[in-house]
């Protein structure tokens, strides 16, 4: 991988990576699972309405026959995942958030088998029980304290679950659409159920602290609109397979931000099934599919974290 493409890769995956102490602080601040989300895809929504009336830039429309499948996707993948993941770092600190939606390509594969019908091999089931297995030490870490955080455990792999299924089903558009267009569209339907949450927004905002105020800008501004960008140059600059792996040491800035910023760590425990879950994705990832990639490709739209 060239220096421009590992500088690029290495800056968004720590942007990726810090949404999720983001999203606790401003939790911890005043806001609202809901309104912290809300606020999040306001801003961003509006960001991505900007870019497309620039002038000189060319941003086509959907067309009528997409219209559906554009809103599925965004109400699953960021509608659903965004409450799921919010909502649940209410009872789950950020690094273990982390560590459980970095499960996603080992659903994305499980959606790839079942629905799909791709064929996986021997290294591909193993990945996929490491993968469990870590998920169930996590589990077990995180859960001791109250049934709020298997509540929170459960969400987090709903998010993840969503996340697969945009990845997954995204595919079909890629022919048609530019990534910047799938994610302004993938934004725009995924902001309008979050508007169940206005009441008491401008209440919130006016009340929650500053740090809380900071983070939800930072989280619409960073995670949601400049790590697309950067991932987006960095796919164009260097190789895909390189840059996506990339992603495995996601949780490791979140931790590593968590601690520094929110001094908060996760359960030696739960840091311990988070390897493995990792260590299963890799194995899911590189060693699992007869396909030349089973998980990959499916990280050239990645509309938030």
């Amino acid at each position: 991988m060239n220096t421009k493409a590992f500088f690029l890769a290495f800056i968004t995956v720590m942007i990726w990576g810090s949404s999720f102490p983001a999203i606790q602080a401003g939790l911890h601040g005043g806001y609202s699972a809901g309104h912290l989300v809300l606020s999040r895809y306001l801003i961003a929504s509006a960001a991505f309405a900007v870019y497309a009336m620039w002038p000189g830039v060319k941003f086509r429309l959907p067309r009528k026959q997409d219209l559906l499948k554009i809103a599925a996707l965004g109400w699953i993948g960021i509608s659903m995942y965004h409450i799921c993941v919010t909502f649940g770092q209410q009872s789950v600190s950020a690094g273990t958030a982390a560590m459980i939606v970095a499960s996603t390509p080992i659903f994305s594969a499980l959606i790839a088998v079942f629905i799909l019908k791709e064929r996986m091999g021997l290294y591909g089931w193993i990945g996929l029980a490491l993968g469990f297995i870590g998920i169930g030490i996590i589990t077990f870490g995180t859960s001791g304290a109250s049934i709020q955080n298997v509540k929170g455990i459960v969400l987090l792999l709903l998010a993840s679950v969503a996340t697969a299924v945009l990845f997954t089903f995204q595919k079909s558009l890629f022919s048609r659409y530019s990534p910047m267009e799938l994610n302004a569209y993938f934004a725009w339907a995924g902001t309008i159920p979050f508007v169940i949450f206005f009441p008491r927004l401008l209440s919130t905002v006016q009340h929650a602290t500053l740090e809380a105020n900071f983070s939800a800008l930072y989280i619409a501004i960073f995670p949601t609109l400049i790590g697309y960008v950067t991932w987006a140059l960095a796919l164009r600059t260097g190789k895909a397979s390189s840059v996506t792996s990339f992603l495995y040491i996601e949780p490791v800035f979140s931790i590593l931000i968590a601690w520094i910023w929110l001094h908060e760590l996760p359960s030696y425990i739960s840091i311990i099934g988070g390897t493995i879950a990792i260590v299963g994705v890799i194995v899911v990832n590189l060693l699992g599919s007869k396909e030349p990639s089973l998980v990959k490709k499916e990280h050239t739209v990645k509309a938030a974290s």
